[in-house]
């Protein structure tokens, strides 16, 4: 999620009036929903700094020392107006930079909501008036939020020296407007999407600017509390489609209105026009109100139009008739003449079924839909049994044929091998060949 970009000008000084209390006491009242937003990953925010720098002509006066930071370059007004007591004008600018550098170490190590800890924790433990606002007290409140302490003094780098300094000659340039925006001049400011607003700053009104910058659908939470949004589902369900039984709706809160979209529940998507229709569709379907389809249990059986695959719509099972949603009727098959309709048949409607039997002692074959006498299906069993052992004897006897054949064969080779070492082999060339041995069989 790329994130809404959100810049806030403001200042560290703490001893200009009014407008310095409003300033830390929005921080104060929007840290809450600043921080989640950053860190659900809805916004980008980054802090500015007002910076001037003091004319050249002036560098070395009394004015431009105690006012500026890296000779002269960096500049911001006295706390208290008056050169001769209490804070400088650098020491503001030095704890501008600091807090910079707090959200710079902190956003580096994927945390820069913590920015808005260290503000406001400064505020309330390093005031001016109890002679706090120093490095010291900085350092500790830094060290408490767990954000290293060298690396942010790394990035402040020495305020005497007289070289530009990278982070506070970025901050001066983004002073200047780019596009429709204008200049920041005024403290403080909020930029949302490159548009300012000014002045005395307010969370609900703050949050209701960041909230516009959303499609629909797709804005945080924090967007629908009742404080800076009317949730219009909850009149008249806002015209959508609604499941009462399953308490389930189509309908979704945005910051702008409402819109109907078919619900995702438990990983399984609804589907239709969100307004009048929607479907539950998918594997397991039946398990959400039974997927919408009828269903009732009477005489210790439950019937569902419901078939729990990949299909859609909602069909009466085998024995029913209906639309499947809001009704099923039990189908008289005895009245309709679907079934038992043997000569001998006695038919019985049943709740999603039928009974069958037959008169005069007969049996009845469902699958055939047919009566037979006990009898005859006595003698079929019976002559079913005669064929078997019949089979199974004409078997045997033409097993045996086989082998007695098999063993004469063999007892004729076995002779005339035995034969043929003691008759002269002259007397075997002249015997003729149609002439049998007496040993022939």
């Amino acid at each position: 999620m790329s994130g809404l970009s959100m810049s806030f000008g403001q200042n560290s000084n703490d001893e200009c009036g009014p407008k310095c209390d409003s300033q830390i006491e929005f921080v104060k009242n929007f840290k809450g929903a600043a921080q989640i937003l950053e860190q659900k990953g809805y916004t980008r925010f980054t802090p500015h700094y007002i910076t001037w720098y003091c004319p050249e002509a002036f560098i070395l006066s009394k004015q431009c020392k105690s006012q500026c930071i890296n000779h002269g370059r960096y500049c911001a007004p006295d706390p208290e107006q008056d050169f001769s007591r209490g804070y400088d004008g650098k020491d503001v600018v030095v704890q501008n930079l600091r807090q910079i550098c707090v959200f710079k170490v902190a956003n580096a190590n994927k945390k820069p909501w913590l920015w808005w800890d260290y503000v406001t924790d400064f505020a309330k433990r390093c005031p001016m008036k109890d002679n706090k606002y120093n490095k010291k007290c900085a350092d500790q409140v830094i060290e408490s939020l767990g954000v290293d302490v060298k690396k942010v003094d790394e990035c402040i780098g020495n305020p005497e020296a007289d070289v530009e300094h990278a982070v506070l000659k970025a901050e001066q340039e983004a002073q200047i407007g780019q596009g429709d925006r204008g200049d920041v001049t005024i403290l403080p400011t909020l930029v949302i999407n490159k548009r300012q607003y000014r002045g005395k700053l307010e969370k609900g009104a703050v949050l209701k600017a960041i909230c516009a910058g959303f499609r629909e659908t797709t804005e945080p939470a924090i967007c629908l509390t009742e404080d800076i949004e009317t949730n219009e589902c909850l009149e008249n369900n806002g015209g959508c489609w609604q499941d009462k039984a399953a308490n389930l709706t189509a309908c979704k809160d945005t910051f702008r209105g409402r819109v109907c979209e078919c619900p995702v529940v438990q990983g399984m998507k609804f589907t239709g026009d969100g307004y009048t229709h929607c479907e539950a569709s998918g594997r397991l379907r039946c398990e959400i109100n039974n997927g919408g389809c009828w269903k009732k249990t009477q005489d210790d059986r439950t019937f569902t139009a419901c078939t729990d695959d990949n299909s859609q719509g909602c069909k009466c099972p085998p024995g029913f008739k209906g639309d499947g949603v809001n009704i099923c009727e039990d189908v008289d098959e005895c009245k309709e003449k679907l079934a038992c309709q043997c000569p001998a048949c006695k038919c019985k409607d049943t709740w999603g079924s039928y009974e069958c039997s037959c008169s005069g002692g007969l049996l009845y074959m469902r699958e055939h839909d047919t009566c037979i006498s006990k009898e005859s299906r006595t003698e079929v069993s019976w002559s079913f049994a005669w064929i078997i052992i019949l089979g199974l004897a004409a078997a045997g006897v033409a097993g045996y044929v086989v082998y007695k054949y098999r063993i004469r064969r063999y007892m004729d080779s076995e002779i005339r091998a035995i034969m043929a070492q003691y008759m002269p082999l002259d007397s075997r060339e002249e015997t003729p060949s149609h002439h049998h041995s007496r040993f022939d069989i």
